[in-house]
């Protein structure tokens, strides 16, 4: 109970719970696992600012795609899109949401851009959330699904380099199996998350939400607005080339494999194009910043706290605490490995970052207790995505609360975070537990 680990995760969790600063709260929750494992602050600081380069990459794709959908609000062009969904979809809550759930989907594995979608589609229908009184949190879920569902079940796209960790780091640690068996082995948990969307759609979020007097003036103002500008709304060559910059920055990203020289190449098209004026530069980067700053910077610090986890020995120890514990059984085997999956994910915010380290401390313990290479993979791919959904430091949480809080209207911890880990991590604690026994 007094591991470094299950303590600097209760200081994050518990923190952020009272609405303290995510960065703060991760500051203060690395300290803590320092000073558990007898570390000095100045040495837990220096260890941490450390291990921040490891999200370096992550962070300044982040920037340059805030930037990029600045410019590509600026163009207008999302206004079509707003104005075709209003007239499909308006009143259908659940169609939407389920919509929006499925685009998520396709990031994934279709077209693998991951969050890259978040905040160029999103904040242009945060007026229609509004007009339909429709839960954000509702939104954040869908959303959320999308980011992880199909890499726990699809072996495509980041399914499959997932699924690939998994196999890899299996047989490495002395238990073999194919990659082929991995689905098999995720299929309950991933309908286990299935059912959790399904549940928040239909049932936890479907009533509308309460808007307030400002709101409502806030959206008949938007109205009014749109009402006075729709006979203006037709399509121009600045229109075209902002689709050409997008496709462009697709393409880039695919081919290179990197979000940063898509986002840059998106740019750079939408500045030589004249989309942006040249003058406007410097307004767009710095609004680019305001929507994607914050989520850079907590990636930064939470790669900086994982690395103080794993460097002071407490996630090995934690395991060991948990493997005298259950003794020969099985149940209690999986459910401490569960749990130890979703303690260790929440505070390191990443299912693929876990695995590596899950997968060396669970395979020998699964053999020892027989389960099947099945049930392991079960057990260990369950492990590392349970505590991502709900995680603040994960990007899971930290995409949509980038898009749902353009206009300072969602809360990161209460409105993302929260709905997400009770309505997927539990049915993932449920289901992968399932998967572990009968497989």
């Amino acid at each position: 109970m007094f591991n470094a680990v299950v303590i600097s995760v209760l200081v994050m969790v518990i923190l952020s719970l009272l609405r303290l600063n995510v960065v703060l709260a991760i500051l203060f929750a690395a300290l803590s696992a320092g000073a558990a494992a007898g570390l000095s602050f100045s040495e837990t600081i220096e260890m941490l600012v450390s291990g921040m380069g490891g999200q370096a990459n992550t962070a300044l794709s982040y920037i340059l795609l805030g930037a990029f959908a600045v410019m590509i609000g600026y163009s207008g062009i999302t206004g079509f899109l707003v104005k075709h969904l209003i007239n499909i979809l308006k009143g259908k809550k659940a169609v939407l949401l389920l919509t929006i759930a499925g685009v998520a989907c396709l990031s994934q594995n279709v077209v693998p851009v991951h969050i890259a979608f978040i905040p160029i589609l999103i904040p242009p229908l945060l007026h229609l959330f509004d007009t339909m009184k429709l839960d954000r949190r509702a939104v954040a879920t869908a959303l959320t699904f999308g980011l992880k569902a199909p890499y726990v079940m699809i072996p495509a796209g980041f399914g499959l380099i997932f699924h690939g960790i998994i196999r890899d780091e299996m047989n490495a640690n002395g238990m073999s199996i194919n990659l082929g068996q991995i689905p098999i082995a995720l299929l309950l948990p991933g309908i286990g998350m299935l059912c959790g969307l399904l549940f928040a759609i239909f049932i936890t979020f479907r009533k509308d939400r309460e808007t307030s007097v400002q709101q409502m003036r806030d959206i008949s103002a938007a109205e009014e607005t749109a009402a006075t500008t729709e006979k203006k709304m037709i399509f121009t060559m600045s229109h075209f080339f902002t689709i050409v910059a997008i496709i462009s920055a697709l393409a880039v990203q695919l081919a290179t494999d990197s979000l940063i020289l898509g986002a840059l190449t998106g740019i750079i098209l939408m500045l030589v194009f004249r989309i942006v004026p040249f003058k406007e530069g410097e307004n767009i980067v710095n609004d680019g910043i305001k929507m994607m700053g914050m989520i850079a910077f907590v990636m930064l610090v939470a790669s900086g706290y994982a690395t103080v986890l794993q460097d002071i020995g407490a996630v090995e120890e934690l395991v060991e605490t948990s493997s005298t514990i259950v003794g020969d059984s099985k149940f209690l085997g999986a459910v401490a490995m569960l749990f130890v999956g979703m303690i260790i994910t929440m505070g390191i915010g990443s299912s693929f970052g876990t695995i590596p380290i899950l997968a060396a401390l669970f395979v020998p313990l699964c053999s020892a207790l027989g389960f099947s290479p099945l049930a392991t993979a079960a057990l260990i791919g369950t492990a590392g995505a349970v505590g991502d959904a709900g995680s603040p430091a994960s990007d899971s949480t930290l995409g949509p609360t980038s898009g749902l809080n353009a206009d300072g209207k969602h809360n990161h911890i209460w409105d993302t975070c929260v709905p997400t880990f009770l309505h997927f991590n539990i049915p993932l604690l449920i289901f992968g537990l399932i998967a572990a026994l009968i497989l």
